[in-house]
Formats: C-alpha cells, sequence, structure tokens
C-alpha cells in the first residue's frame, strides 16, 4: 500500500526526480519506459497541456502493465479541480509551484502525497502547519543553496527538494545535498525537448543513468 511516508522515501532514497511533458502520448510513454529502464521509479509528469490528463492515463495504464514498481506524480497543480482529476486518474502523488491549501486538505484525506513549492519562510511555515512533509524548494536558481542552508535547521521535520536551476552536474547536484536536500528535480537540463523531439531516448537513458551513480557517489 502506498503512503505518504513510503513516496517520500521512494523519492529521497531515488534522489533525484526526473520532470518532463509531452504533447505527444507515443513519446510521453516512450521516455516513461526509458526512465524506467535507467532505473527510475518515481517520476513527475507535468500537466503543462491540454493533453496532459489524457496522456498520463495512457502512462499509468502502461506502468500497471508493464512497469513495477514506478511511482508515477503528477506536476503542475494549481487547484483542486486538477487535482480531483488527475487522482481519479491514479496519480500516485502531487507536485505544485505553489500551495494550494485545497489541494493539501484533498489529498492529505486521500493519504497522497502533496509537495507544494515553497519561497520563502512564512509559506514553509504555512505548508508544514497543513500537514505538509515534502517541501519542493522553487525556484531554486533564485532562492540558491545558501537559503536552503539557513532555513533547514527551523524545519527538522521536513524533508527538501530543489526544482529549477538544478544543474545535471557532480557539483550542482552535490552543493544542494550539502545544503539539506534530499532529491532535486531535473527537468529540461535532463529531458529535453530537443531529446523528446528527436526520440533520442538513449540519451536520456544514459545521461539518467549518470545521475543515479552522481548522487551513489555524493552518498558515499
Amino acid at each position: 500500500m502506498k503512503t505518504i511516508q513510503n513516496t517520500i522515501a521512494i523519492i529521497a532514497q531515488q534522489g533525484i526526480l526526473p520532470l518532463y511533458f509531452a504533447t505527444s502520448e507515443t513519446v510521453s510513454v516512450d521516455v516513461l519506459r526509458t526512465l524506467y529502464k535507467a532505473g527510475i521509479r518515481a517520476v513527475e509528469y507535468t500537466n503543462r497541456g491540454s493533453e496532459a490528463i489524457t496522456n498520463f492515463k495512457k502512462m499509468v495504464a502502461v506502468r500497471n502493465t508493464e512497469l513495477p514498481g514506478m511511482l508515477l506524480g503528477i506536476g503542475t497543480i494549481k487547484n483542486i479541480e486538477q487535482a480531483k482529476d488527475f487522482h481519479a486518474a491514479e496519480a500516485d502523488f502531487f507536485i505544485s509551484p505553489g500551495f494550494v491549501p485545497e489541494v493539501a486538505e484533498f489529498l492529505k484525506s486521500k493519504n497522497v502525497l502533496y509537495a507544494p513549492g515553497c519561497m520563502t519562510p512564512t509559506e514553509i511555515i504555512t505548508a508544514e502547519n497543513a500537514g505538509i512533509k515534502l517541501v519542493k524548494l522553487f525556484p531554486g536558481n533564485i532562492l540558491g543553496t545558501e537559503f536552503l542552508s539557513s532555513i533547514k535547521d527551523i524545519f527538522p521535520s521536513l524533508v527538501f527538494m530543489t526544482t529549477g536551476g538544478v544543474e545535471p552536474t557532480h557539483a550542482s547536484i552535490q552543493s544542494w545535498f550539502s545544503a539539506g536536500a534530499s532529491a532535486v528535480g531535473l527537468g529540461s537540463k535532463l529531458i529535453s525537448k530537443k531529446r523528446m523531439e528527436e526520440q533520442d531516448y538513449d540519451v536520456i537513458e544514459s545521461e539518467t543513468k549518470k545521475m543515479l551513480e552522481i548522487i551513489e557517489t555524493i552518498r558515499k
């Protein structure tokens, strides 16, 4: 049975959270298969277009038949209607660019992980008081590693993930982990629009494996 803590544990253990969106259902599914092949077991599909819900349902169907153990989350959730739609579509976890109280309340009642984006101590406190366990620091390129290291001790019970501006390099990922992050989100720097358009799945697979190896090295 999936629980909030179990989902957090899988994302934190993986150390990176690949995120992407493609208008093509075929490409969306093929990238998911590629990430699974590379060793990924938690993926964020972003709700960035009208095709997202249809593509997501197909991805869930493929996951259920082909990709055991894969957690498939949905990102860019901005209102309760979107949350309900994707909960019905069997999303395993939900991520927002900001904190949406109604979404937090709804998903908490369903025992499903909700990770809101926060940018200030006030937003983090509001999220924590609403029962949030995993906070997405966003945008990471604006906040910087010093922000996280400065506030980490104030929130000892929270798990932090950084998205935005994280480079797919040992130095960049190491700096965020040293500051106190348990995971980093990697989007266009890993699964670029060009790579998807050219269906360059071998490169996506090899680069993803490289990121997982970096995480392993950092944690030794």
